[in-house]
C-alpha cells in the first residue's frame, strides 16, 4: 500500500456512503493523530485501537450521523505520495468559508487548520474534510 492515509479515508468516504455505523484499518501513527483530529473537530464519534502480535494495531471508527446522513459529507486527500502539498500560515486553504477543515501535519504536530494558524505555523496539508 503506498498512501495508508488515502486508504483510511477512502475506507470512511465508503463506509458513510453505505450507512455504516463502524469502520476498521489497520493502524499507524499518522493515522491515530488524524483520527484524533477528527474526533476533537465532531467528525466522528471516536475509535478504538486492538493490538494484535507482532506489533499490527487495527482502528475500529465510529462514524457519526446526523439526520440519517453522514457528518463527514466529503473527505478529500490533497497531499499524496506522488505530489506533496506544503502550505504557509498566511496560505492555509479556508474550505466552505469555514464549515469545512483542512488537516495539516506541522512541526507542532498534526492539528486542524484553525489551530495551525493560531500557533502561527504552516505544514504539509494532508486532507481537506466537510
Amino acid at each position: 500500500m503506498n498512501d495508508p492515509l488515502g486508504d483510511m479515508l477512502t475506507r470512511i468516504r465508503n463506509a458513510g456512503m453505505r450507512r455504516k455505523g463502524k469502520v476498521q484499518t489497520p493502524g499507524s501513527r499518522l493515522r491515530a493523530h488524524v483520527l484524533d483530529v477528527l474526533k476533537e473537530e465532531g467528525f466522528i464519534r471516536g475509535y478504538s485501537s486492538t493490538e494484535y502480535g507482532n506489533g499490527r494495531t487495527e482502528f475500529e471508527i465510529e462514524l457519526k450521523y446526523f439526520d440519517n446522513q453522514p457528518v463527514i459529507r466529503e473527505v478529500e486527500r490533497v497531499s499524496k505520495p506522488g505530489r506533496r502539498v506544503y502550505a504557509a500560515v498566511d496560505a492555509l486553504p479556508r474550505i466552505n468559508n469555514g464549515l469545512g477543515m483542512t488537516i495539516i501535519s506541522t512541526s507542532k504536530g498534526v492539528m486542524a487548520d484553525h489551530t495551525a494558524r493560531e500557533q502561527n505555523v504552516g505544514g504539509e496539508v494532508l486532507c481537506k474534510v466537510f
